[in-house]
């Protein structure tokens, strides 16, 4: 489906054309996981500016990229980055979910492999 070396681009924003991206190859995802990442990428243009995107890397980790016109005086760099972390720390949990489920349905990863590497804790039996 991509080539290797292609970032997977699952949605994006920009405050110059004021519009929203959202790669249909992951429209599997439920509609209230679309609605919030459509909230977090134009939210993140209306605030900071410029362009907004959240792409997987080869090996299934998502990445955020913002970038800017040079000639975007309104463009908050610094502010951009301290979001990023922000949304990092909010939407722990969402994107965690977001790069399992790239890993399993678009790389093929096994759940099993991942799972075996941690401790099964099993419930005592009652005498």
């Amino acid at each position: 489906m991509y080539s290797d070396d292609e970032k997977i681009v699952l949605c994006g924003a920009s405050a110059y054309e004021q519009k929203y991206y959202f790669n249909q190859d992951f429209s599997s995802l439920p509609q209230s996981i679309q609605d919030e990442l459509h909230v977090m990428c134009v939210m993140y243009t209306v605030e900071i500016g410029g362009i907004f995107t959240l792409w997987f890397d080869e090996n299934g980790n998502l990445q955020f990229e913002t970038e800017a016109l040079d000639a975007d005086a309104m463009y908050d760099e610094i502010g951009g980055a301290l979001r990023i972390k922000q949304l990092r720390q909010e939407k722990q949990e969402l994107l965690e979910s977001l790069e399992l489920y790239y890993r399993v349905f678009f790389l093929g990863e096994d759940l099993q492999e991942e799972d075996s590497g941690k401790e099964t804790v099993r419930p005592e039996k009652e005498s």
